[in-house]
């Protein structure tokens, strides 16, 4: 009786799968307690200026005392009322009525301001204290949604001040979470079906992109909640589209490699380590110097964005490890058939090694001509690279970054944007969100008579006092958050200083503005040369290069003020926007030094890998064929996906997006394919110093190629 031999294939297949279903179980749980805090987060977030402000802030500082001499309400609610044909005492009753019935409920202070009646007698203004907590826009909705079902017919009801402005801004970003997912889900999908003409592998590399978002929302969910973060609407938009973008990036490269490594042999298990090996390092490299720069944002004293550097960061780490560990879990089960119906095939025996050339050629047609033009001649595209990018770098002094009204950061009409024109027709613009002092008892009334003195201060009174400091109201002439009522807490600021022994400081919402620009303007002088050194010195480890590096972060660099002098054109010209937030440089320049970093090291990897075998001249333009369409791919997808931030109506983000969009396809069009390719070959293997020089195809070095122009 003979005895059955079993194969041992199957059990080694099942041994080999186990590692990749234990990944996807892990994963696929992670995702189902992640998912939960991803629509959690904006119950977390801190939209107020407020509380961004560094903590010796004199804006901080006055905040605290008004605190302690008012109790907790410290922000204000201007109820605006108008009527062209004049107010009337029905209206005049109506607006104290309403007025008194909210004061002293839900979040409002006891105290009732007004109504007042404008000299012109057609508008009415009211005002309520505010607690400045997570529930405010909540209340101040309620209060407007009453305003407008009970009002008197011809009049028009609209609440501004702080407190309105908040409640707008928290309603103008309502469900970011879902539509930014929706939005950059259909923009990632289209694309991915449209690059890889398959059905398969998008949804895998969607798949893995929502896992690296369900881990890192539940990090920073559990940090925000512990207050180690502050977490507002700018930093979740960002960290959501950052790690859509990363995560997509980086599955590109692995599965480009993945494929390219199908055609060498026909066991998928064995292409993936490969590929994962291969792509291990430059994404590793890459989502590293993503990190390290956006940890420079620790360096910044405004806390929005001292929080969006680490928030951002665990979103890359988020998405580093969905795309190593996640995503081959996802592959490896479906074997080639994820490809479908572009199978890839097993290039016959020897032929796979051959000829490296021709199997470039024959992979990347397109790529390979591209780079075999810029091989024959670089100092032609080099010229024409630096040309655009000068040119539109010329324009970048243009970009205004001294700030906005607050009002003017939102894209549509909003209910406080309107409050605040009202008051401006018909009172001092600055009613709505008065200028406060606060200063020692004794010296009260010369420190009032010292504000009244001030240019642009159109009345002074005194709030209240209490624990030896005193309250002052100091109306401004001009709106409260224009550049004219900035100037005036400049000059009120001097003045009140200036009152021996009071103490006096100025805060209020123009003053919290004034020292938030102030502020920005310190952080990006301070950080940006943080980031550069950090950056420079990640290139110099991963490259073992000095040369190489000081190219690539020079041309990054040159990308960047391109692409701020473009949208200093679009922004100013095109669609009139009214300027930008101070720190709108900063943010511009961290997400595009790190990000555009990226794709240089993608293919500079690349390059230093094919230069050790065959030299310079020839491992620049095999590198660039070979990855070509993935990253021109991957930065299509990452500028794409920052595109959708504009789907939200604020002018920030709006700006961010065309920024790091446009300054993205910029440097993976112009500067990775053309620049720098050009510039490398130029050099030729004096790039790798002082490092170990290329190798030619018989052993010895290959020097400058001397390429036509």
């Amino acid at each position: 009786m003979g005895v059955e031999l079993r194969s041992p294939v199957p059990a080694r297949r099942r041994r080999r799968l186990l590692l990749p279903a234990l990944a996807l179980l892990a994963w696929v749980s992670l995702a189902g307690v992640g998912g939960g805090a991803i629509g959690a987060l904006s119950g977390l977030q801190q939209n107020n200026s407020a509380a961004w402000l560094p903590e010796d802030a004199e804006s901080a500082h006055v905040l605290r005392d008004v605190e302690q001499i008012r109790g907790a309400n410290t922000a204000s609610v201007a109820v605006v009322a108008e009527r062209g044909s004049g107010i009337t005492p029905a209206d005049e009753a109506y607006l104290a009525r309403m007025l008194r019935s909210a004061a002293g409920t839900g979040g409002f202070g006891d105290d009732v301001l007004g109504p007042v009646r404008s000299a012109d007698g057609a508008a009415m203004v009211g005002g309520l204290g505010v607690v400045p907590d997570d529930g405010m826009p909540g209340e101040v909705s309620r209060l407007r949604d009453a305003l407008d079902s009970g009002a008197p017919a011809g009049l028009s009801v609209h609440i501004g001040g702080e407190a309105g402005v908040v409640a707008d801004f928290t309603s103008a970003i309502a469900g970011i979470d879902g539509m930014l997912l929706v939005v950059a889900g259909c923009v990632v999908m289209v694309i991915l079906v449209v690059v890889y003409r398959s059905p398969l592998l998008p949804v895998a590399v969607l798949l893995s992109a929502v896992g690296a978002l369900a881990s890192s929302s539940l990090v920073v969910y559990a940090l925000a909640d512990h207050h180690v973060v502050t977490i507002d609407a700018q930093s979740q938009g960002i960290m959501f589209i950052l790690v859509f973008g990363a995560a997509t990036d980086y599955a590109l490269l692995l599965v480009a490699r993945y494929r390219e490594e199908l055609a060498l042999t026909p066991d998928r298990f064995r292409a993936m380590r490969r590929a994962w090996r291969a792509t291990l390092a430059p994404v590793a490299a890459s989502g590293g110097t993503v990190i390290l720069g956006l940890l420079c944002m620790l360096l910044s004293e405004l806390q929005s964005n001292r929080s969006l550097g680490p928030i951002a960061a665990i979103g890359i780490v988020g998405s580093l490890l969905a795309t190593m560990t996640f995503l081959p879990a996802m592959l490896l089960p479906l074997g080639r058939r994820v490809f479908w119906p572009r199978v890839p095939r097993v290039l016959p025996g020897a032929a796979a090694y051959a000829d490296p050339e021709a199997i470039v050629a024959a992979e990347h047609p397109r790529w390979w001509r591209l780079s075999r033009s810029v091989r024959d001649h670089p100092r032609r595209y080099a010229a024409g690279a630096l040309v655009v990018l000068f040119v539109l770098a010329a324009f970048a002094p243009q970009f205004r970054a001294g700030g906005v009204p607050q009002s003017e950061v939102f894209l549509r009409e909003v209910d406080s944007k309107v409050a605040q024109r009202i008051i401006g027709e018909h009172f001092p613009a600055g009613a709505s969100a008065p200028a406060i002092i606060v200063t020692d008892d004794g010296d009260a009334s010369t420190v009032s008579e010292a504000a009244r003195r001030v240019d642009g201060v159109v009345a002074v009174r005194t709030v209240a006092s209490a624990g030896g400091d005193t309250e002052i109201d100091a109306v401004l002439a001009d709106p409260p958050d224009s550049d004219a009522a900035l100037d005036t807490v400049g000059r009120l600021r001097d003045a009140v200083h200036a009152v021996p022994g009071a103490h006096a400081m100025v805060g209020g919402m123009s003053a919290v503005q004034v020292d938030v620009r102030a502020t920005s303007v310190r952080d990006r002088t301070v950080i940006i040369p943080v980031v550069l050194a950090v950056v420079l010195a990640v290139l110099i480890l991963l490259l073992r290069a000095v040369v190489a590096p000081v190219m690539l972060i020079v041309t990054v660099v040159l990308s960047f003020a391109s692409a701020l002098g473009a949208s200093a054109l679009v922004f100013n010209h095109l669609l009139g926007f009214p300027g930008s937030d101070p720190a709108m440089p900063l943010f511009g320049f961290v997400f595009l030094v790190a990000l555009g970093i990226d794709y240089n090291i993608f293919l500079m990897t690349r390059v230093r890998e094919e230069s050790a075998r065959d030299g310079t001249v020839a491992g620049v333009p095999r590198a660039l064929a070979v990855t070509g369409g993935v990253i021109t791919s991957a930065g299509v997808v990452l500028a794409a996906t920052f595109a959708s931030l504009a789907v939200i109506p604020l002018l920030f983000l709006a700006q961010i997006s065309f920024i790091v969009a446009f300054g993205v396809l910029l440097d993976t069009i112009v500067v990775r394919t053309l620049l720098v390719p050009a510039l490398s070959l130029q050099i030729g293997d004096r790039i790798w110093w002082p490092g170990v020089r290329g190798r030619g195809p018989k052993g010895g070095t290959v020097g400058n190629p001397g390429a036509g122009s």
